[in-house]
């Protein structure tokens, strides 16, 4: 299998408001919409849209409730190409996240787990993981669950560090490529990173020190910068319409991982994501957002 996702998988209830509340207060918002997501299904409906004609495969790796948002959830994930074999049912709820949406298309996202707290460390001892080309973590799932996949499987371990927390030093250091937002970046270096902090560049190089191979710091609407053994790769975001944040961070990590996987250089898996991701802030919801490789192409030369 080229990409193999270990995760998360969630019901995400998307209301739209004029603005998100202060602690304490109480805003209307419009009408609940329940798309899928999840940061793991999320990666790995992005990359499979990608890859979809061009004989790469994708699968991913986790568990649902015996529930309509587990069957939700299912039917996406095989729609959209990706092999759940390995996606098994748990005796708890299906993940759900809650997702406030303000008109600029910023979110605030509150997330329970379900059945991603019963994915466990013998899920990922599978075959499927231990053939994958690149195999993709996240933080949604407990950190001896992806410790136990990076240690199983035989390609390269991309590590997205979101949601922002700590994880084991082993599992950095069996990390090929670790991708954070500035926000991650600041908690593992325990500085502020941009907006006055660390540059970007810099804090990538310093992450590195910590046992990647690479380090692909997320700048939003910048675009992206990445470190590894040869130099420093930037990457600019094409000018888009903001219409939904929600999912793009994970849309750039499958982008990434579907563009590793077929052997590009980092510099063109890093284009490739920022290009992706910009293409899926456009539209609402996250897996619904995501581009096929035809979409990807279009936007092809309109860096601003």
């Amino acid at each position: 299998m080229d990409v193999v996702v270990v995760g998360s998988a969630n019901a995400d209830l998307v209301v739209r408001v004029d603005r998100r509340p202060l602690a304490g207060e109480t805003v209307l918002g419009g009408d609940v919409a329940t798309i899928p997501g999840g940061k793991g299904a999320n990666q790995a409906v992005a990359a499979a849209r990608l890859a979809a004609g061009t004989g790469a495969g994708v699968a991913f790796v986790g568990r649902v409730g015996d529930d309509e948002h587990g069957a939700m959830l299912r039917a996406s994930l095989t729609a959209s190409g990706v092999d759940v074999t390995h996606l098994r049912t748990a005796d708890r709820p299906t993940g759900a996240a809650v997702v406030l949406v303000d008109p600029d298309g910023d979110n605030s996202i509150v997330v329970s787990p379900g059945a991603n707290a019963a994915v466990a460390p013998d899920d990922a001892r599978c075959d499927l993981v231990a053939a994958a080309a690149v195999l993709v973590l996240q933080r949604e799932v407990a950190p001896g669950v992806s410790l136990a996949a990076a240690e199983h499987t035989r390609g390269r371990v991309v590590l997205n560090l979101a949601p922002a927390g700590q994880v084991p030093d082993a599992l950095l250091a069996r990390t090929d490529v670790l991708v954070v937002n500035e926000h991650e970046a600041a908690l593992l270096l325990g500085e502020p990173v941009g907006d006055g902090g660390t540059d970007p560049a810099a804090a990538a190089a310093r992450l590195r020190d910590l046992g990647p191979g690479a380090v692909v710091v997320t700048l939003g609407g910048r675009g992206a910068v990445a470190v590894d053994g040869t130099g420093t790769v930037r990457a600019a975001a094409p000018a888009v319409d903001v219409v939904d944040t929600t999912g793009a961070g994970d849309c750039f990590v499958g982008a990434l991982a579907w563009r590793l996987a077929a052997g590009a250089p980092l510099a063109d898996a890093v284009a490739v994501a920022v290009r992706a991701g910009a293409l899926a802030v456009t539209k609402a919801g996250a897996q619904p957002s995501y581009p096929t490789l035809a979409d990807l192409d279009s936007c092809a030369g309109d860096d601003a």
